[in-house]
């Protein structure tokens, strides 16, 4: 999956198909013509209300697809750092790592298109996740 250009149409559409969901379900749950439907697999982006139903009709998180994004192809910013470095309490911090995230490194590493060190620089992925990650593969 490339997670640099996202087309979210196609990606419900694929996975609506994947699980076998059929047309009158999904034009049950919308309330809306098949051609409504289709319209929505052939668009770029989805509003976030209808993405969030489509979420829940396919039991899939499509909004991971966007933080996975977000993870790998947005700079940290400058007020993020420095909230860090002020704050002294340790919080607990659940994964945000998706698979299709841990996949994309694994095989940038895997294929040699990168080193671990290049990967711990750009991505700012901890080094104990990163060996983990290797070691399972």
């Amino acid at each position: 999956m490339n997670l640099k250009d996202i087309h979210i149409g196609s990606l419900v559409k694929a996975k609506a198909e994947e699980l076998g969901v059929p047309a009158t379900r999904i034009m049950n749950f919308f309330n809306c013509t098949e051609a409504e439907i289709q319209e929505m697999y052939d668009q770029e982006s989805i509003d976030t209300k209808k993405l969030l139903r489509w979420s829940k009709l396919l039991h899939f998180d499509f909004f991971r697809i966007y933080t996975g994004h977000l993870i790998l192809y947005s700079p940290p910013s400058k007020t993020d750092r420095a909230i860090k470095l002020e704050s002294s309490m340790l919080e607990f911090r659940k994964s945000v790592y998706t698979e299709e995230v841990k996949c994309f490194i694994l095989n940038k590493i895997l294929s040699g298109q990168m080193t671990t060190t290049e990967v711990l620089t750009k991505y700012k992925i901890p080094k104990t996740t990163l060996y983990k990650w290797i070691k399972k593969a």
